[in-house]
């Protein structure tokens, strides 16, 4: 008898009748999230075919598979090797069954959520199941690990997808694996199943046909209304981008405007989410005139629209109308994610042209060099860019759910295992975050941007060795001699602070590398109010790895925000009054703008 059977609480609120009643509602409702399945496929929306990712799963394991089995002395020293770990753990459950204290045979990490529960040590039945799961996961990853004359990529993707197949099968993910789920199960005679199949078959009809898994509740969270509601005015706009001129809050500015180019993978209300976390917000109080770009969320007509177009369309444009609007020739620039890396490689064009339209240049987690890439490298070599541009061939784009999923899968534990559980098993309704809210809200790419991006930075590398070519100008990063500064975050897994401490090196100017706590959202977007994390600086940048920069760097609490306020106005402290909105160009329509409202 399990501890769950014998809680004599649950015992007194288990109805059969109940229970019974509210599995076929259970049931019925996972039917509705089939049908929701099938739909788009039933009426040629979608179409099923294999991944490509499968062939490549298949290929990579292949090639593990291939060095144990090749020689019957490996093969034997594995089999060995998980034999004896199983007669480990069924002697020492065996021990703990006759009432004697028995050392695990292995325990989880503490700071693994997933086993939180006092009854995975309490339970026998739950601990012999959780041991057994770590046993055979910490084996296939021994099994990758040890793995000798794996060259260092496939050896990468081998991790990867053991580390992805391991967190999709944990005992915590299935209802009568998972203490807690089967407690609520019990207790709430099976009502959180309910409410957890009506919203399996909601996200997947949301998804068109493919589950979309809701990581926040919408509610009270509407761009425009309760995110995004720095006043400001969309006074110009082509068909990638609406730039949006924001609303003085002060007497005086700096004379120097800034524009912001967000990344495009994403929405650029990132940096203006509620009041209190408004990275624009802050600016705009702090004497700055702020313009960020809007990327447009493109459909197959802009499939053709290329990296130098995003470059013209985009920061080119937007310098051109911010003189018109400012009378200065030069801004203040800053590029978050793929965005620092088209700033990066539009500096660089403006260097090898001769144009002076720049002040300062900062990134916000942003990589112009990709040898150190981290896990998005898994995604990238010739046979997967491949497959990937045949898929965009037929539709002109990448659809947003596909990057999304991809970025999710770096934490597939936080932001898709436990909201599979917290969502489906137990029934909850994620709470409202604007953060998460934002990360769901996700945007297509043209298909030939795409590509030029995975190519020619993932792949092959070129803007950091002087090999890209943009609008037939071929790029020297070591032109760039404009003040910049570099953020990295140290818990980053999109833009590791190893890449853009080693990306550092390659402008010619001034850099000042700075890193933040946290990751490649919160470490960023971290107002000085909020009293979170801290920052690091240490002017050494050249041959230097992250650890060694690291114990040589000064320690600061709080945000960096007010670190780079002071860095922009040390470069230019001149102040001119306020510069109200419209006054040139008539305003096309209140911020946040159309643009950034089309969801995908």
């Amino acid at each position: 008898m399990t501890d769950v059977a014998s809680d004599t609480n649950t015992e007194k609120k288990f109805n059969a009748e109940a229970f019974a009643m509210n599995i076929a509602r259970a049931m019925e409702s996972s039917g509705q999230a089939l049908a929701a399945y099938l739909k788009p496929r039933e009426g040629g929306e979608a179409k099923d075919k294999p991944p490509s990712e499968l062939a490549e799963v298949i290929k990579t394991f292949s090639s593990v598979a291939e060095y144990w089995m090749s020689d019957k002395d490996r093969a034997a020293d594995l089999q060995l090797k998980i034999g004896k770990a199983y007669l480990d753990l069924w002697g020492s459950a065996v021990r703990r069954m006759a009432g004697e204290d028995a050392k695990p045979a292995i325990e989880a990490s503490p700071r693994d959520k997933r086993f939180q529960d006092p009854e995975w040590k309490s339970n026998q039945f739950f601990d012999f199941v959780k041991q057994l799961y770590l046993l055979t996961t910490q084996w296939a990853q021994d099994l990758v690990q040890n793995a000798e004359g794996l060259d260092p990529h496939t050896r990468k993707k081998a991790e990867f997808y053991v580390q992805q197949i391991s967190n999709a099968i944990a005992p915590s993910n299935f209802v009568l694996t998972n203490p807690e789920v089967l407690r609520e199960t019990l207790a709430s005679n099976g009502d959180n199943l309910v409410r957890g199949m009506k919203m399996l078959a909601e996200d997947i009809e949301a998804g068109r046909g493919t589950l979309r898994i809701r990581q926040s509740d919408p509610t009270n969270l509407a761009v425009g209304v309760n995110m995004a509601t720095t006043p400001g005015k969309v006074i110009y706009q082509n068909d990638l981008m609406q730039l949006i001129q924001y609303t003085p809050s002060t007497e005086n500015v700096l004379r120097t405007p800034l524009l912001i180019v967000p990344p495009w993978i994403n929405k650029f209300y990132i940096l203006d989410l509620k009041p209190e976390k408004s990275y624009i917000k802050w600016c705009v109080d702090q004497g700055i005139t702020v313009f960020v770009i809007s990327w447009v969320n493109p459909d197959k007509e802009l499939a053709k629209k290329t990296w130098a177009d995003y470059m013209k369309e985009g920061p080119l444009a937007a310098m051109d109308v911010i003189e018109r609007v400012t009378g200065e020739m030069k801004v203040h620039t800053a590029g978050y994610c793929v965005g620092g890396t088209l700033l990066a490689s539009t500096l660089a064009y403006l260097a090898e042209t001769r144009r002076q339209r720049v002040t300062s240049a900062t990134f916000f987690a942003a990589q112009v060099d990709f040898t150190h890439a981290g896990d998005l490298l898994v995604f990238v070599d010739e046979d997967q860019i491949s497959a990937l541009e045949r898929d965009m061939e037929a539709t002109g784009v990448l659809e947003g759910g596909k990057m999304a999923m991809a970025f999710n899968m770096l934490r597939s534990n936080d932001l898709i295992w436990s909201y599979v559980v917290s969502n489906y098993l137990k029934g909850q309704q994620p709470s409202a975050f604007d953060l998460l809210h934002w990360n769901s809200d996700a945007t297509r790419m043209p298909a030939a941007n795409h590509s030029y991006y995975l190519r020619n930075c993932y792949l092959d590398n070129r803007l950091s060795t002087g090999s890209m070519v943009l609008d037939n100008t071929l790029l020297d990063l070591s032109k760039v001699k404009v003040p910049v500064y570099n953020l990295a975050t140290r818990e980053d897994h999109i833009a590791p602070a190893e890449s853009v401490l080693y990306g550092s090196q390659f402008f010619g100017g001034p850099v000042k590398y700075v890193l933040s706590g946290s990751g490649h959202i919160a470490g960023v977007v971290n107002p000085p109010s909020s009293g979170k994390y801290q920052y690091w600086t240490n002017d050494n940048i050249r041959d230097i790895k992250l650890a060694d920069w690291i114990k040589g760097a000064q320690e600061h609490k709080g945000s960096w925000w007010p670190d780079w306020r002071a860095w922009l106005e040390n470069i230019d402290p001149e102040k001119v009054p306020a510069r109200a909105v419209g006054e040139v160009l008539p305003p096309i329509e209140d911020a946040p703008g159309s643009y950034v409202r089309v969801r995908a």
